[in-house]
């Protein structure tokens, strides 16, 4: 399944990441009002397995970029759009070596691909939000930047029932201080960060990404990745090999943080 899901991508498979020079839609950004013409009128979805709610920690600052450094896990945390066979690939690799992960899941990824939610979440994994359209977040009005929160809170709440445990802002590492407060109107206490970043959306080949997370993670790190590259699947099980010899575990957000 490896294989074939790393051909998929060299065959031009849809690619995903928060590099702003290489967004899917190549620029384009579907309307803010209403789902894409391809699926209106459409029946909901069976739903997934519910999800957890929005994580809360109190004395935890309102942007995580990690979790306790005294501990020893990691947060493996994926942007998610792509080929959902790749997808699917890369979660089975995470769940053949015991890992958990979370997916900030972008809107109309899931529109596109719904059954998602319910492999994600039927996997142990964490879902959670990374905006409708994956647009410059921190870069738009306060009401489109909250338009692009809500309706991919309003998606995960349709597909699972709640509105996932996390915000990620698209195209930033950190929110400003208005993206975080609309966050926070959503439902989000928290805007989920990162201290580690793959550089995977560039696609340097997974000997590099190897090379970058394990050169750069620590007990407590969360790690940026990204679903839709077949580089990140290949080097998915050295990654999580290099993190058993050194006597970490891939957990969820929310296990690292609680």
């Amino acid at each position: 399944m490896l294989r074939a899901a790393a051909s998929a991508a060299a065959a031009g498979a849809l690619v995903s990441g928060c590099d702003p020079h290489r967004d899917v839609d190549s620029g384009a950004v579907r309307s803010a009002g209403g789902p894409s013409p391809s699926r209106a009128g459409h029946a909901p979805p069976v739903r997934a397995r519910a999800a957890r709610p929005p994580t809360r920690v109190p004395g935890l600052p309102v942007q995580i970029a990690h979790g306790p450094r005294n501990g020893r896990a990691v947060a493996l945390t994926f942007h998610g759009r792509g080929d959902p066979k790749m997808a699917t690939a890369l979660l089975g690799e995470a769940e053949r070596a015991g890992a958990k992960v979370t997916v900030l899941a972008i809107g109309d990824w899931l529109d596109e691909q719904p059954a998602m939610a319910r492999r994600i979440l039927d996997g142990g994994h964490e879902l959670g939000n990374h905006t409708m359209h994956h647009r410059n977040i921190c870069a738009l009005p306060a009401a489109e930047a909250y338009a692009e929160i809500s309706r991919c809170a309003d998606r995960l709440r349709t597909l699972t029932g709640t509105i996932g445990s996390w915000f990620r802002p698209s195209q930033a590492r950190r929110a400003t201080d208005l993206v975080a407060g609309l966050a926070r109107k959503a439902g989000y206490p928290h805007v989920l960060s990162y201290d580690v970043d793959s550089l995977d959306a560039n696609d340097p080949g997974a000997p590099a990404v190897q090379r970058t997370v394990l050169d750069a993670v620590e007990p407590g790190s969360v790690v940026s990745l990204h679903l839709g590259h077949a580089g990140t699947v290949a080097a998915l099980p050295p990654i999580l090999d290099g993190l058993r010899r050194r006597g970490l575990r891939a957990v969820t957000t929310t296990e690292l943080v609680t």
